[in-house]
């Protein structure tokens, strides 16, 4: 259902020319290329982290994927794409940190949720997540962000462990993982985004 609203059309003109509206999102509207064009450039933490490059929710995404997939290796491939997509209406709506999500409340969840509804609608997957996957992709994400809040972002361990739980330590290798969490140049971040989900389309359609 989409959000009550005056006359007044919410959209955003994205770069391929679609015209996203915010409120009642088509998927019709929404480009793979707009979506790793956005992402690649919206900044984790308020941009508040270490390195020569802000750590970008495109990064973010692949490193949730690459935790959940450590974790969960029988993972299908409609569940990783769902993983990879979770933040996905950020490259419309920005990330705004959690703690300013709870001040703002419901409204903002509705549009979240409406535009990862039509996200996932646009690449064929069900509109919403199975509750058993969004938890796994939930615990994924919170390892993830303990590993930026301590390696990036100025948090220690303890007080990352209050706020984000204990990560399993063990998910990489560190020279793997010290490729993860290094902040990636933003046409990097663009390509390895791209690159992933590029991947998981060939595995739900093999040729």
């Amino acid at each position: 259902m989409p959000m009550s609203r005056q006359s007044t059309r919410a959209w955003q003109r994205m770069l391929s020319g679609r015209r996203l509206d915010i409120l009642d999102p088509s998927p019709v509207d929404v480009e793979l290329s707009d979506i790793a064009h956005g992402l690649a450039r919206v900044a984790r933490w308020n941009g508040q982290t270490i390195g020569d490059y802000p750590f970008s929710v495109a990064q973010h995404s692949v490193l949730v994927l690459e935790l959940f997939r450590a974790a969960n290796p029988e993972a299908d491939p409609v569940a990783q794409m769902q993983c990879l997509l979770h933040d996905a209406p950020e490259y419309v709506v920005g990330d705004i940190i959690s703690p300013f999500k709870a001040v703002i409340g419901g409204s903002y969840k509705d549009v979240e949720k409406g535009l990862l509804a039509a996200i996932f609608l646009r690449f064929s997957l069900p509109a919403t997540m199975p509750a058993a996957v969004n938890k796994l992709v939930k615990k994924a994400d919170q390892e993830a962000a303990f590993f930026e809040a301590t390696n990036l972002a100025g948090f220690d361990p303890p007080e990352a462990r209050r706020l984000f739980g204990v990560p399993n330590q063990s998910a990489f290798d560190v020279e793997a993982f010290d490729k993860l969490i290094r902040p990636w140049p933003t046409q990097q971040a663009h390509e390895r985004f791209i690159g992933a989900f590029e991947q998981i389309s060939r595995d739900i359609s093999p040729a």
